[in-house]
């Protein structure tokens, strides 16, 4: 099979689907790998890497697109990227979709065939190649956030772990999974008073015993939400639904009850964000304020650290593109009902249920859809 990993188009966007070492096993396994000229830079790997490893490097990324039979890249496919989109292709990569109609009807319209990281499971119910983003993201996310409260960034001027005399930032998490407890983890150590809401019983119990007391849990209800809001100096928002839009658990018009200055991190931002006030921002330009509070919204967090995310992306993903590259996407995913599940979009049908019933489109049985 080609393989073809164009260079990342999305704004600061320097991460890249494929590493050398992916590439290396794809061409072990007899496929041939085609790399867009200066695609891995960003991430730290150059062209000599990938030829080292058996690639072959094109010009452009229509070059790619026209010869690839499977494209693997990081980030849903831009505007312009859609339209290089063939019939009887396949597209493996982030979607998220159901916040993203627009994208969602492009690749209903190429014909192409989108397997989703975000919605490829494990036996234990687990997302395995959204995990590792969501762990780098849920690190970055207090960090940001305490970039966000400094005063010249329009935040309160609070530092995390205060000064001896001074009381420590209040940190809200609301949920409590990978990306909580990364976060959690990163600001219990920067010293903060952290606060993590769930609804998940034994997962409050586990983040006790992990935590040993340097964090409190609670049920995460509207009203100890409403709660503790007043009092917070930031709050991350660390909710997930598979494949569906994020919940919307904090409203407009609960703002103007936080602190002035108070900092939010949407790191649910990717499936529509669980803010009300919650728009997608850049690297570039990542804050903005709404009623006095002050917003990251960033939609690609992990592209801040692109080698690092690259190289944990790419382990994660490996295994899964192999099987498509060795068996074709349907023998790929008749053997496992896991990469099925990650099956969004064939042929001109939608094959996700969480995205039909979020934008109002019929839906194609992913089983159908083999058989097609």
């Amino acid at each position: 099979m080609k393989i073809g990993s164009p260079r990342e188009i999305k704004p600061q966007e320097f991460r890249v689907g494929l590493t050398p070492s992916a590439a290396r096993e794809a061409v072990s396994h007899g496929h041939e790998v085609l790399i867009e000229a200066g695609a891995g830079m960003g991430a730290g790997f150059t062209d000599a890497d990938y030829e080292a490893a058996g690639a072959r490097i094109l010009p452009d990324a229509k070059d790619i697109f026209a010869q690839a039979e499977m494209i693997v890249k990081v980030k849903e496919p831009q505007a312009g990227e859609r339209k290089l989109l063939r019939e009887g292709q396949v597209l493996f990569t982030y979607l998220h979709l159901a916040p993203d109609p627009e994208q969602t009807h492009g690749l209903i319209e190429s014909g192409v065939t989108a397997i989703a990281y975000e919605t490829v499971t494990d036996d234990r119910g687990g997302l395995p190649l959204l995990a590792p983003m969501s762990e780098v993201a849920g690190r970055l996310a207090p960090q940001m956030g305490a970039w966000t409260l400094q005063k010249a960034n329009g935040g309160r001027g609070v530092l995390m772990g205060g000064v001896p005399g001074v009381r420590p930032a209040n940190v809200v998490i609301i949920g409590g999974g990978v990306v909580g407890t990364a976060a959690a983890r990163v600001a219990v150590g920067m010293g903060a008073n952290v606060t993590v809401l769930d609804r998940s019983i034994p997962r409050m119990s586990y983040l006790d015993d992990i935590f040993q007391g340097r964090l409190t849990t609670q049920y995460s209800s509207q009203a100890n939400l409403a709660e503790l809001l007043p009092e917070a100096d930031m709050v991350v928002g660390a909710v997930l639904i598979p494949g569906a839009a994020a919940p919307k658990l904090v409203t407009r018009a609960q703002l103007p009850q936080m602190k002035p200055g108070a900092a939010i991190v949407d790191v649910a931002i990717d499936q529509g964000g669980c803010f009300e006030t919650s728009r997608p921002t850049t690297h570039a330009d990542p804050i903005y304020e709404v009623d006095g509070v002050m917003h990251y919204c960033v939609a690609n967090m992990p592209g801040a650290v692109a080698r690092t995310s690259t190289i944990a992306l790419g382990n994660a993903t490996m295994p899964f593109m192999l099987a498509l590259a060795d068996k074709g996407w349907r023998q790929a995913c008749e053997d496992d009902p896991n990469l099925l599940n990650g099956l969004n979009v064939h042929s001109g049908h939608l094959t996700y249920y969480a995205v039909g019933r979020a934008l109002g489109i019929d839906v194609l049985s992913p089983a159908l859809a083999l058989k097609q």
